[in-house]
């Protein structure tokens, strides 16, 4: 017998850094890259497979521990044996460390597989205990957008410390991801910012317009006005420059897009190296960029409908 689940990755449209201050963000499902996992009865002792680990669950090293614990605590809430002999493969397609969350969207395919397995029906609620236990583990004190991001298929508008809020998402048009090749500097960027809004009032006054930006973009996508989705995400991506959040690579990729006429193109996530996004009017126009990308040094490009 074997059993599936699987997880999208996440991207965040706009407000990064801007949310770590109270101003509102909003991130949204991104189907384009997933994670399977698949249980099957095998072996004699619980063992998992994937890109970094091959072998038993509890001889996993530390740095896994919020895979472990998604393992483990799964079982426990299905009423499982701690040690059964059962196998977890891992097949991922979302770069770690890009900002699309990875280690989030891991925790909900277990979650899911193990769940199906053991033919236990699966509530929300379980799944956001479980997710958010390992997340806890994994970076300390997460908001649960990546949670309900990765475990859904709604965009989150959210602000720090209060309830998100899904928003319809039913745009004609694509967006185009391209990845520098570069790990993120998440926290180094993060603590940078902080130095800036506390000794530069100019610095507060960015914070302020990402928040203004991202309000407006909830009301684009609303209505489904993607000429101005894609002004406001020019604005941002120029608000996060000033940050100093941008680098060469992603100033490159983003001028790139520009060029290929996207309707609006900024990076996504922490910045200093990940990702960034384009929006574009059509699969034709999406493709052209990807390539684009590609030869102006992305090492991987992918492209999401973002209609029914």
């Amino acid at each position: 017998m074997k059993a599936v689940g699987t997880a999208s990755g996440k991207i965040i449209l706009m407000g990064e850094h801007a949310v770590v201050y109270g101003q509102p963000a909003i991130a949204l499902p991104f189907s384009a890259v997933e994670i399977r996992a698949t249980v099957s009865a095998q072996g004699e002792a619980l063992t998992v497979s994937c890109d970094f680990y091959d072998g038993l669950v509890h001889q996993m090293p530390k740095i896994w521990e919020s895979l472990k614990h998604a393992i483990r605590f799964s079982l426990y809430r299905i009423g499982a044996p701690s040690d059964p002999a059962i196998h977890v493969q891992i097949d991922s397609t979302i770069p770690a460390e890009r900002g699309m969350g990875s280690s989030a969207a891991v925790a909900v395919a277990v979650a899911r597989a193990l769940f199906a397995f053991y033919q236990k029906d699966l509530s929300y609620q379980e799944l956001w205990d479980i997710v958010q236990s390992s997340e806890k583990i994994a970076h300390g004190n997460p908001s649960g957008v990546d949670a309900a991001t990765t475990s859904g298929k709604q965009p989150i508008f959210f602000i720090k410390n209060q309830k998100m809020e899904p928003l319809d998402l039913c745009l004609d048009a694509y967006l185009v991801v391209g990845d520098s090749g570069k790990t993120g500097q998440t926290l180094e960027a993060v603590l940078d910012v902080a130095k800036l809004y506390q000794n530069k009032k100019e610095a507060r006054d960015w914070i302020e317009a990402l928040g203004d930006l991202t309000r407006k973009a909830k009301l684009y996508l609303s209505s489904g006005d993607i000429r101005e989705l894609g002004q406001v995400m020019n604005q941002a991506h120029g608000l996060l420059q000033q940050l100093g959040v941008s680098d060469d690579k992603l100033d490159l990729l983003v001028e790139t897009a520009h060029h290929q006429g996207a309707l609006g193109a900024k990076l996504t996530g922490g910045g200093r190296g990940g990702c960034m996004i384009a929006l574009v009017k059509n699969r034709a126009q999406a493709n052209i960029l990807a390539q684009a990308l590609r030869d102006n040094g992305a090492c991987q490009t992918w492209i999401q409908y973002l209609g029914e």
